[in-house]
């Protein structure tokens, strides 16, 4: 349990500091739907990131079981597979860029504030969808399948996961729920921060998290 743990740990934190959903929690808190798009937002968000590792553990189950002793040859290729894909959509991210407004954002996050509760709720059920979290997904669906867990145990890894994941989500919002006139201000200096530097953040950590699992991989070798 604690090699699967130690597994996904860094693969949670990735997911939890991309940067679009944290951008997008932050543009629904200060728009009027606050109180209608919020929670909604969280639901689906909570509910993709499950979904995106719950279907990648399924998916992982069907490889071979991983040898007691040797090399997990398939476990290894995969993930190795996964940390260069990870790697080569940093890059190819930063070399396309992205159009953006003169906040510094991707235009369609201009749109953000007049999400609707139902709106809401899908963005973030798609945004888990994403290459990038469907990778993150896969790493960790592997890294449950390496271990070899027990169902209850993967059953609770799976609920730590969803938590350190969400948590850049949760977070916010309950914060902003239960002081908003405290929170707003620290919700525009963040809103401007991620205008500015969020694409770099993104990328670098895409990088590092690619590194990461890719060398997670030539440990199964």
């Amino acid at each position: 349990m604690w090699q699967a743990l130690g597994g996904l740990l860094p693969i949670a934190a990735a997911v939890a500091i991309s940067t679009v959903p944290i951008t997008v929690t932050i543009l629904i808190l200060l728009s009027p739907n606050r109180n209608r798009a919020a929670l909604t937002f969280l639901v689906g968000w909570v509910i993709g990131v499950a979904a995106v590792i719950i279907l990648s553990a399924l998916g992982a189950s069907a490889l071979p079981e991983p040898p007691r002793r040797g090399p997990d040859t398939t476990t290894a290729v995969l993930l190795m597979m996964v940390g260069a894909a990870l790697i080569v959509l940093g890059v190819v991210n930063l070399r396309r860029g992205s159009r953006t407004e003169r906040t510094g954002l991707p235009r369609w996050l201009s749109t953000v504030g007049s999400f609707g509760p139902l709106v809401s709720f899908a963005v973030a059920v798609v945004l888990d969808f994403r290459p990038k979290g469907l990778l993150l997904g896969i790493a960790a669906g592997l890294a449950l399948h390496a271990a070899s867990v027990e169902a209850g145990e993967a059953a609770v890894l799976i609920g730590l996961y969803t938590v350190i994941a969400t948590s850049t989500v949760v977070v916010p919002i309950a914060a902003s729920f239960i002081a908003p006139r405290r929170m707003e201000p620290k919700l525009i200096a963040a809103r401007d921060w991620m205008a500015h530097n969020g694409r770099t953040l993104t990328l670098l950590m895409m990088l590092m998290i690619g590194v990461v699992i890719l060398g997670a991989g030539l440990t199964y070798l």
